[in-house]
């Protein structure tokens, strides 16, 4: 069954596909909805879509997909982001007056971008960029997206390397439908949930777990459905398989409620 993605062919979402599933027909989505909505009717059997950026945090409509269901997370998986400036041939640097890219891309080169006083212009990926340049031919218009982007599309690199910190990495992870099924080497969880309404209840959650053997290595707050309630989503790393799941969780703090298991997998950092 193929391997589903949000954007096109050449951008940074197809390579992380591409490395996991090599021998897999790739499908790219305009936006995460579409993508998940592939995933739930079963289009695609498994989804590659970023969730976290060293540079510039979670990628949020990823977490916010998550928290409404029927999806778990299988794998994860790094890729080094290296963005490129993308031109029209013959085009020159001191020219570009706008620059076109996912507004991700564009917050991770934000300071690049503002030194040369190019105008940042989001869309919906990086590769779909690299397309409307091409198409449009305009000498003053560039695209920062992945080098391997320009040849098929006509373009030259005009500048390498384009990002703030030179540790840019997007964390990726993998999708399936259903429930999440612990491996006996998974170690690392993902979990969203909600605190009592106590004060402190979040420090009193985050500690319980930590006493229960749980490394938190991530938390982000998301609005619920309910005005001014938030929802936690924690990554952790415990121990593997299915009894160093139940270690931290069984039973359930006490101050958390609404807990939702987004996936237990092997962490690729560890």
């Amino acid at each position: 069954m193929p391997v589903g993605y949000q954007g096109e062919a050449f951008s940074y979402s197809d390579r992380a596909a591409s490395e996991l599933f090599p021998d897999r027909e790739r499908i790219g989505f305009e936006n995460f909805i579409a993508a998940f909505e592939a995933l739930t009717d079963g289009e695609v059997g498994r989804l590659v879509l970023p969730i976290e950026n060293s540079t510039t945090g979670s990628v949020l409509p990823v977490l916010d997909q998550l928290a409404a269901g029927g999806a778990k997370i299988v794998a994860e998986h790094y890729v080094e982001v290296r963005h490129a400036v993308l031109g029209v041939p013959g085009a020159k640097l001191d020219e570009i007056v706008s620059i076109r890219s996912h507004p991700e891309a564009l917050s991770q080169a934000g300071a690049a971008i503002a030194r040369r006083g190019w105008q940042p212009v989001p869309v919906h990926d990086t590769a779909g960029a690299v397309r409307v340049i091409a198409e449009r031919g305009d000498p003053t218009r560039a695209a920062l997206a992945p080098p391997e982007a320009a040849a098929p599309h006509g373009l030259e690199i005009l500048l390498s390397n384009v990002v703030d910190k030179l540790h840019n990495t997007t964390r990726f992870v993998v999708l399936e439908a259903g429930e999440p099924v612990i491996p006996a080497d998974a170690d690392k969880s993902s979990v969203a949930f909600e605190t009592l309404h106590r004060p402190g209840a979040l420090a009193l959650a985050l500690t319980e777990l930590g006493l229960r053997g749980a490394n938190l290595t991530r938390i982000e707050s998301r609005p619920t459905d309910t005005p001014w309630r938030y929802r936690f989503f924690v990554n952790l790393v415990h121990a593997p398989g299915p009894s160093g799941y139940e270690s931290v969780f069984d039973p359930p703090p006490v101050t958390m409620a609404e807990i939702h298991h987004l996936g237990t997998y092997r962490s690729e950092l560890s």
